[in-house]
C-alpha cells in the first residue's frame, strides 16, 4: 500500500503559524493535497496534546486515527541552541514517537530542562548528542531526524549556525540518525554530492505553518508498506526499504536556495557571491549564504553523481502557485480559488492534478495555458526566480532562466505562514 506522508507540521499554538491550524483543518487540507499520512505537529505544548487526544484514537499500532480515518503519528520538533566546538550551534529535529504515552515521557523529558508552553516548537540549551541519547534512554523506538538540515540558520549543515558533518553535531549517537530532512531549499540530487549522507535516508516533509494546500504536503514521502503501522513507518526510515521517494519543490523556490540580502534586495548565486567575497555590493554587510553554495562548500563530488539505489523525486511547485503565475494573480484571491476547486471537484486531489491527470483531460476543465503549464510542471520545465535570504521563489513562465541579481521581493503573502526552509 502506498502512503504519502507529510511528518514535519506544526499547530496553532507554534509562532508564526494559522490560528485556524487544528486537527480538522489539518484533516480537510491533506485530503484536498493527497496526503493520507500526517505527523501531528508540537505534542509537546500542553494546550496541543490535549486537543490531540480529544480528536485522535491510538488504534495500539502507533497510527492515531481521527473519527473518520484520516492518519498520524506522534511529532513534535525542537529547536537546540547551545556553544560546541567553539561556535554558537542552532540545531532543529523532528521527534517522532510511537504513542501518546511516549509522548508525554519525552515532554517530561523536556520539562526538566526548560519550558513548553510558550511555544509549540520549544527551545533548549541540548546538545544535538544528548537528544538523541536522552530519546534511545526514553525508548529505542523513537526517531529524531535533523531538520531542513541545510537552513542557514537553524540546522544541522546550516551555513551560519550548522556543522560541516552528521557526526560533528551528533558524535557517538549518529547510529542512531537514519534519516535526514532536505528542505524546501535542497533536494536529493544536491545532497548526493556528498557521501558522507550516503547512509541515511533523505525524507522530505513541508514544516508547513498553515493548513492551506501551497503549503502543506508541499514536500512529503512516499511509502510502501503491507501494513501502515508506526513500527512498520520507523524501519522503512531506518533501512530505507518501502521508503520508496519523494515530492520535492524545486530547490529554488526555498526562502534560503542562492545567497542574498533581504534588506538591499541582492540575490546572488555562490559564484558571484565568491566574486564579493560574500560581502553584499549595496552595503557592504555579509551576505546570507545559501544552500547551494553551501552544498558546493562541503560536497565531494560532482554536480550529477547519483549513488545506487538512490530513490526516485518528483519536483512540484504547488498548484496554487501555478494558476497564480498563470493568471496572474494572488495565490489566495477568488480567482485562484475557483480554478483550484473546479479541478478537485474533477480529479479528487492536488497530487493526482500534478502527477496523473493527461493534458487533455485537464483541458476540458481550465484554460489551455493552465494545463499546459500544470504538465510542464509535472516535467519540471518552469524556471524559478530563486529564494534568498528568506525570501521565496517564484515561478516564472519566461522561456529564459531568470537573472538572479537584484531579484524583486515576492508580493507579501497571507500572514502567519514564515517557516524555517
Amino acid at each position: 500500500m502506498k502512503f504519502i506522508a507529510d511528518l514535519h507540521l506544526h499547530s496553532k499554538y507554534s509562532r508564526a503559524t494559522s490560528k485556524q491550524l487544528d486537527i480538522e483543518n489539518l484533516e480537510k487540507w491533506a485530503r484536498v493535497k493527497g496526503i493520507n499520512l500526517l505527523g501531528t505537529g508540537d505534542f509537546t505544548h500542553p494546550e496541543w496534546i490535549k486537543e490531540i487526544k480529544a480528536n485522535l484514537t491510538d488504534n495500539g499500532s502507533g497510527i492515531l486515527k481521527t473519527k473518520t480515518g484520516m492518519s498520524f503519528i506522534m511529532q513534535t520538533e525542537v529547536s537546540l541552541i547551545y556553544t560546541d566546538m567553539g561556535k554558537g550551534r542552532r540545531v532543529h529535529n523532528v521527534i517522532l514517537a510511537p504513542s501518546i504515552d511516549v509522548a508525554e515521557q519525552i515532554t517530561e523529558y523536556f520539562k526538566s530542562k526548560g519550558r513548553v508552553d510558550y511555544d509549540g516548537r520549544p527551545i533548549f540549551k541540548i546538545p544535538c548528542a544528548d537528544l538523541v541519547e536522552s530519546m534511545m534512554g526514553i525508548d529505542k523506538k523513537i526517531e529524531v531526524i535533523p531538520a531542513h538540515i541545510w537552513t542557514p540558520w537553524f540546522a544541522l549543515l546550516g551555513s551560519m549556525s550548522g556543522y560541516n558533518s552528521v557526526k560533528d553535531a551528533f558524535k557517538d549517537q549518529t547510529k542512531n540518525i537514519h534519516a535526514l530532512e532536505t528542505g524546501l531549499s535542497s533536494d536529493p540530487a544536491m545532497n548526493w554530492r556528498l557521501s558522507q549522507l550516503d547512509d541515511f535516508a533523505l525524507v522530505s516533509f513541508s514544516d508547513s505553518h498553515s493548513f492551506w494546500p501551497w503549503r502543506i504536503g508541499r514536500e512529503a514521502t512516499i511509502f510502501e508498506l503491507k501494513q501502515l503501522s508506526y513500527a512498520n513507518l520507523i524501519k522503512a526510515l531506518r533501512t530505507k526499504d518501502g521508503l520508496t521517494g519523494t515530492i520535492e519543490v524545486d530547490p529554488a523556490y526555498g526562502k534560503y536556495h542562492f545567497d542574498g540580502h533581504r534588506k538591499c534586495n541582492v540575490c546572488l548565486s555562490p559564484k558571484e557571491s565568491m566574486k564579493v567575497n560574500n560581502i553584499c555590493p549595496n552595503c557592504g554587510k555579509p551576505l546570507t549564504i545559501g544552500v547551494d553554495h553551501r552544498i558546493e562548500e562541503l560536497a565531494d563530488r560532482k554536480l550529477g553523481f547519483r549513488p545506487k539505489n538512490a530513490k526516485e523525486f518528483r519536483r512540484l511547485i504547488p498548484l496554487s502557485e501555478i494558476i497564480s503565475v498563470v493568471m496572474k494573480k494572488g495565490v489566495a484571491t477568488k480567482t485562484v480559488w475557483t480554478e483550484f476547486n473546479r479541478l478537485m471537484d474533477h480529479f479528487n486531489d492536488e497530487l493526482n492534478v500534478l502527477l496523473d491527470v493527461e493534458e487533455e483531460e485537464l483541458k476540458k476543465i481550465v484554460s489551455e495555458k493552465i494545463a499546459q503549464t500544470i504538465i510542464k510542471n509535472r516535467e519540471g520545465k518552469i524556471n524559478i526566480k530563486p529564494g534568498f535570504d528568506g525570501v521565496y521563489g517564484e515561478a516564472v513562465l519566461e522561456e529564459s532562466k531568470p537573472e538572479p541579481v537584484k531579484s524583486e521581493m515576492p508580493k507579501k503573502r497571507q500572514a502567519g505562514l514564515g517557516e524555517f526552509t
